[in-house]
């Protein structure tokens, strides 16, 4: 499987049709639509349409944005995993025909929103205003008070301290000073002065940057500090009943979930329209299928409908999309192929070929069957409970497989939450209990489980080299396939019992052996790797180049492998030390207490910790080492016409129907 082989589709059918037929193939959602450039047949524009489909879907959204902030849906956890709500086709239908009443909700319910929002505007400029009326409380007469009969007044502030007798010495005769209140920035004053010496004082303030108070209105401060106070107290009130209203219209959550996906359905089907061919009577639809549907949409269509249904094979020059299609094994993990890039048209899905090291590193680098154990149940009742989407299924799947995996590694290793059994015997029931590994305990014997990871690091290499062997061989290019690949397996494999004899003793006969294989290699590698230049030191100087990447680049990927002795030590010997603290006070009971809680609390950060560090040096591990020896990547993904909702899903239809 992996790759699926792709066919061009082109489809001619009734213009009566076409919006049945594209609401078809949506819910099929096996089509890739192309747009149609035959300049003799017409487009059509649907940029107007769309645009209100945006419009009332962006309306939608808002509106239960708001709901969502006023009145949250109360969640658990286990809905995170409960997938999108299944509807029946005609259950649909009879939704969309209450379209118009829920965008009468969600208009009333932004119409809501804009009033809280006004008001709390409103009540931040009138609290700011009341704040700095505040300062002149003392003063029983308006702001815009001008004077009497034979006096006029000055109202305004000094941007500094200054007392009445101060200033009262600066200023002409006939005019009194008040200090209403004052501070060391600041001095607010109210100023009387007899008409005739009004402007001369007027000088005397400008000069010393007198700033006159501003307020339109006839009252007091004292009084304007109540109205406005009052007018914050309408607010309010006007503020608890929009969001009344909208607790209210919060029962409109699930129309309003529905609308958003309905209005996205049909904003994608114009969009798809507009990518087709029309004539007076007819129209053409032209795209990509996998070829393992076509004959099923085939009979569909033209059973239901007058309809021509054209299937070929794209040329060299056509953009193919790429969809992966894997084992149950493999699949789990298309996503760490996508995360990289998608094959190119050269390459072959890499996803069948990592699954297996995939897994086998994953579980190496966790290596505690605790926590393997916790991985495995978890996902398990998450996959038999709820309804997950594909991708949410695919990644739960393939962290059940790496704790499959993880159990395996520390049964091997004997970790079990790190020591935790020994631990219990010996502080608790006064026994020792001997190592529970089943091969050995990489804490004791470090050197064979680096050894191992280079081991294990190799046959993931020379599995690389294997993949690009047959890409190359499978083109016609037999020769280069083999010279490309041979000398690398006999350098590497030559190399590797005379590297493994600097940690231990390895057979004499093993590593003369693989110092013939490596000369074999060098020489093979140096005469061949420069072939394809035309000058014989162009040949010989290509080798020598060959030969010193093939050393650095090799070395470097192989010792690349020493991070799974490092991560699955700091496992196990993280998990060690919980449990120790957890068995530090000398008596029983509180041991045990102690014990309860840093079992919990350090294994579970622990997992965390170590669980992203596993998933991120098992991804590094394929991008790197594996993909370099042969993958490309930079396909195109499968992007068809299909239901792309948030909320909601097609329950499964025959599609004999």
């Amino acid at each position: 499987m992996a790759k699926l082989k792709m066919k061009k589709i082109e489809l001619i059918a009734m213009l009566t049709d076409s919006k049945k037929i594209i609401e078809l193939l949506q819910r099929r959602g096996v089509v890739e639509i192309s747009r149609n450039d035959d300049e003799e047949l017409e487009n059509t524009n649907v940029t107007a349409v769309v645009g209100e489909f945006d419009k009332f879907r962006n309306t939608a959204s808002q509106a239960l944005e708001i709901i969502d902030n006023y009145a949250p849906e109360k969640t658990s956890i286990t809905d995170m995993f409960s997938g999108k709500t299944e509807v029946e086709k005609h259950e649909f239908g009879r939704e969309a025909m209450q379209m118009e009443k829920v965008m009468t909700a969600a208009n009333e319910i932004i119409k809501n929103q804009r009033l809280i929002t006004d008001s709390a505007n409103s009540i931040s400029q009138l609290e700011i205003k009341c704040d700095m009326l505040q300062r002149w409380l003392p003063l029983d007469v308006p702001l815009n008070f001008k004077g009497t009969a034979t006096t006029l007044a000055y109202i305004g502030t000094l941007p500094y301290q200054i007392t009445a007798e101060s200033l009262e010495e600066q200023l002409p005769d006939n005019c009194s000073v008040e200090v209403v209140s004052g501070s060391k920035e600041q001095t607010n004053l109210f100023i009387l002065c007899s008409k005739s010496s009004y402007d001369e004082a007027g000088d005397v303030l400008r000069r010393l940057a007198f700033v006159s108070a501003s307020e339109p209105e006839s009252h007091t401060p004292k009084e304007l500090i109540s109205m406005y106070e009052q007018e914050i107290s309408d607010l309010e009130k006007g503020t608890d009943e929009a969001k009344k209203n909208i607790e209210k219209l919060a029962e409109n959550r699930k129309e309003l979930r529905f609308v958003i996906d309905y209005l996205q359905m049909r904003k994608e089907k114009y969009d798809a329209l507009s990518g087709l061919g029309f004539t007076e009577s007819t129209f053409v639809l032209t795209g990509y299928i996998p070829e393992k549907y076509c004959e099923q949409l085939r009979k569909e269509i033209e059973a239901k409908y007058t309809a021509s249904i054209t299937f070929t094979d794209p040329t060299d020059d056509d953009d193919v999309p790429v969809l992966l299609e894997n084992s149950s094994f493999s699949s789990p993990v298309e996503g760490i192929t996508k995360m990289y890039a998608l094959p190119g048209k050269g390459d072959v899905d890499p996803t069948p070929v990592m699954s297996f090291f995939y897994y086998l590193f994953f579980g190496m680098m966790l290596s505690d069957a605790g926590y393997g154990l916790l991985m495995l149940i978890g996902t398990t009742i998450a996959l038999k409970k709820f309804k997950l989407e594909t991708s949410m299924r695919k990644t739960l799947t393939m962290f059940r497989n790496c704790g499959i995996s993880t159990i395996f590694w520390g049964a091997l290793f004997g970790s079990w939450f790190g020591d935790i059994a020994q631990v219990v015997a010996r502080n608790f029931f006064d026994k020792e209990i001997g190592s529970l590994a089943l091969w050995f305990e990489p804490l004791t014997d470090p050197v064979k489980l680096l050894l191992v990871s280079f081991g294990l690091g190799i046959l993931h290499l020379l599995l690389g080299v294997a993949v690009s062997f047959k890409m190359t061989w499978d083109t016609g290019k037999k020769l280069d396939a083999i010279f490309d690949a041979l000398p690398i397996y006999l350098i590497v494999i030559g190399v590797a019992p005379i590297g493994a004899g600097m940690f231990i003793t390895v057979p004499s006969a093993l590593t003369s052996a693989g110092l013939y294989m490596l000369i074999a290699g060098v020489v093979i590698l140096v005469l061949t790797a420069g072939r394809t230049s035309k000058s014989v030191f162009g040949k010989f100087f290509g080798g020598l180049y060959a030969l010193y990447n093939t050393a650095t680049g090799y070395l470097g990927d192989i010792l690349s492998y020493s991070r799974l002795l490092a991560l699955g030590l700091a496992t196990g010997s993280i998990a060690s030390v919980i449990n120790l603290i957890g068995t530090m006070p000398e008596n029983k009971v509180f041991k045990l207490i102690l014990l309860i809680i840093v079992f919990v609390v350090g294994h579970t950060a622990n997992l965390a910790i170590n669980l992203l560090g596993a998933y991120v040096h098992t991804d590094r591990l394929q991008f790197v080492e594996l993909f370099s020896k042969f993958y490309t990547g930079g396909g195109r993904e499968f992007t068809p016409l299909t239901v792309n909702t948030k909320y909601i899903k097609f329950k499964e239809e025959n599609t004999n129907d």
